[in-house]
């Protein structure tokens, strides 16, 4: 579809789009209009790669090309529509796994072009930062923390294209070192909804250190408290002592996410802001979500965390970030868009 039929499109109040992702290892498809999901369809593959103990590529990707058609069919006749209702299709070109990628971007070409249609091309983590959209009032300026396994990144998000950095990782990712831990004491994939789980039956007795923890620096850092957990578990090995699964999951989630928690909340003060929303796949963590509803209910700051479906890699959040595109004319993309694994999210001046 050409420039001028896509500007076209823009004036419609709630286009009808078909948003795909496939940047890891779930399926999705969803029919988004404005913030309204209109359906969902997701095909995990959990059980295939926990065999595996963490998602193989090539498994994904095979897994990807035999689900994609039949969770768009799903969605289609969840929202009671045909191909030739829909007005765009989005699509998740980055970040993820190359050919898992490739597979939803080539799928969303065929039937852009099929239909002549807009392609709106999607930034995974963007995605995730528009779930709070979804059948909620949010609306910018507010300050995001984005928390998954690639990505711990405090935001204001000023407009809904104008990013500021506040605050990032200087090493691992809090999912990452969650998914590292995981391993680490033999749970099965995926590592954190596993920790979560434990941390439930279990008591904060381990002194972990929290990183990074002054008033004034934003950033994060998870080396060192991943480092700790592994000392800690070899020197309980050569000593021939047990330790308890749950106190230890129990003592490292709070270290983990208790400075996240602060950081928001040191973020909120800073800017001045009284929004704060919470995007990726941590955020659906029981006790990330009770703390930060505390402290932030303390603040007077008004709290955003999607339903725990939208935290994860789905569609609905890739049809939610294609409207905000399309909306400010942006995002169309043409028959050469193809898959960019390293895809970095994008931040305007820090001033």
């Amino acid at each position: 579809m050409d420039r001028q039929a896509f500007e076209a499109l823009r004036a419609k109040p709630e286009p009808v789009i078909l948003a795909i992702e496939s940047s890891c290892d779930e399926t999705s498809a969803a029919v988004v209009a404005g913030r309204t999901v209109k359906s969902l369809a997701i095909s995990s593959q959990i059980e295939i790669h926990r065999r595996f103990g963490g998602v193989v590529p090539e498994v994904a990707s095979r897994n990807h090309t035999l689900a994609v058609n039949d969770v768009t069919e799903q969605a289609l006749k969840e929202a009671n529509l045909g191909f030739f209702d829909l007005d765009a299709v989005a699509v998740t070109y980055g970040a993820g796994l190359a050919g898992a990628l490739l597979v939803g971007v080539t799928y969303a070409k065929t039937v852009a072009m099929a239909l002549d249609i807009p392609l709106i091309a999607v930034d995974h983590i963007k995605g995730h930062v528009a779930a709070n959209y979804l059948h909620s009032d949010l609306t910018p300026p507010f300050v995001c923390l984005i928390v998954s396994g690639g990505h711990t990144v405090l935001c204001e998000v000023r407009d809904y294209d104008d990013f500021r950095l506040l605050g990032t990782t200087l090493d691992d990712a809090a999912g990452e070192a969650f998914d590292k831990v995981a391993r680490c004491l033999g749970l099965p994939y995926p590592g954190g909804p596993e920790i979560d789980r434990l941390a439930r039956e279990g008591k904060p007795s381990f002194a972990l250190p929290r990183m990074l923890k002054q008033e004034h620096d934003l950033n994060f850092s998870y080396s060192g408290l991943k480092t700790a957990v592994i000392n800690l578990l070899h020197t309980a090995q050569q000593r021939g002592e047990e330790v308890n699964k749950a106190d230890l999951c129990a003592s490292f989630q709070a270290a983990a996410l208790d400075v996240l928690v602060e950081k928001s909340m040191q973020a909120c003060r800073r800017t001045g802001l009284k929004k704060l929303a919470v995007a990726g796949g941590v955020s659906a963590n029981s006790y990330l979500r009770e703390h930060l509803r505390a402290a932030a209910a303390k603040a007077g700051v008004r709290l955003f965390i999607p339903p725990a479906l939208y935290c994860t890699d789905n569609a609905a959040m890739i049809g939610a970030e294609a409207g905000c595109l399309l909306a400010k004319g942006q995002g169309l993309a043409d028959e050469t868009l193809t898959a960019q694994p390293s895809l970095r999210l994008r931040f305007g001046e820090n001033t």
